[in-house]
């Protein structure tokens, strides 16, 4: 089962009973589900009907779109244009475009524009009416819109099953890197104590316990058990049956904290070149996950 991306469109066309409706939705990514399907204003009653149907398909994205109803023969209703508002825009807008000293340049096509003036209306329609044709073609056009979904998820899936293989590459090697950390520290050890004119240390007691605290402080042995552990959550995760988002983010977060602690406590120059690419690499696919469903 692929991921499923928040970025989609669909269509949908229903007609019966001598009108004909017509859906056209989009969405995008944000973190909780939020609905905005513009109705006729004679319709807004259907709202919970939208919001019902919407809820079923998806559990995160801003879907947002349009439902246009006209009638078999292509007509969409009846034009009505609200004088009364239009004189207030009008007065309003005179007095301030004076005030300013701006050009009165105010015609009949800048006022149509302005909310409420210019409306269209089908008097003859009502919610019952329009209902079951209106579920068909929201049916339809959920339906165009999750396949897109499914189909960017699916190329969401492929790059970032990549990201993460090369992830668990990095954190191979950088395990195979941890040993040399105590190695070094020890080497260098002996060498500054020689260099201060002290010889034959190799065996000392305080080296020794100096060395085993070093090698206490560095060991990186259960972020790394982490990491690895974190990353096969999230390879999992790509396979689900379930919206997997909201945990890819929050595995995303762990991964970054873990690969933080990896940085401070192994500071060693292969180490801290893995890091640095691990991290650039997490970053590519924290921006990924954030269009995952």
């Amino acid at each position: 089962m692929a991921l499923k991306s928040m970025t989609g469109f669909g269509e949908g066309v229903a007609a019966a009973a001598g009108i004909r409706v017509t859906v056209e939705i989009s969405s995008v990514n944000r973190k909780q589900l939020d609905i905005n399907i513009s109705l006729p204003r004679n319709l807004v009653t259907l709202d919970a009907q939208v919001q019902t149907l919407v809820r079923a398909e998806f559990s995160r994205g801003r879907v947002s779109g349009i439902v246009r109803v006209e009638a078999a023969d292509g007509s969409v209703g009846a034009v009505r244009v609200d004088q009364e508002l239009a004189g207030q825009y009008v007065a309003q807008l005179r007095s301030t475009a004076e005030k300013l000293k701006l050009t009165d340049d105010l015609g009949a096509e800048a006022l149509s524009r302005l909310p409420g003036v210019v409306t269209i209306e089908q008097d003859d329609l009502d919610a019952e009416h329009v209902s079951s044709v209106l579920g068909e073609a929201l049916a339809r056009a959920l339906k165009g819109l999750a396949k897109m979904r499914a189909a960017e998820g699916r190329a969401l899936q492929s790059d970032l099953r990549e990201r993460l293989g090369l992830l668990n590459e990095m954190v191979k090697t950088i395990q195979k890197l941890s040993p040399a950390v105590t190695v070094g520290y020890r080497a260098k050890l002996l060498q500054r104590l020689e260099e201060a004119g002290l010889t034959d240390l190799a065996a000392d007691e305080r080296v020794v316990k100096e060395v085993a605290l070093f090698a206490d402080r560095c060991d990186i042995s259960e972020e790394l058990t982490r990491l690895k552990s974190h990353l096969a959550q999230a390879r999992s995760l790509s396979r689900s049956t379930e919206p997997a988002g909201r945990t890819l983010d929050f595995l995303c977060q762990e991964l970054f904290r873990e690969i933080n602690t990896v940085g401070s406590k192994a500071n060693e120059v292969e180490i801290t070149r893995e890091v640095v690419n691990f991290k650039t690499e997490l970053e590519r696919i924290r921006e990924q996950v954030q269009n995952v469903e």
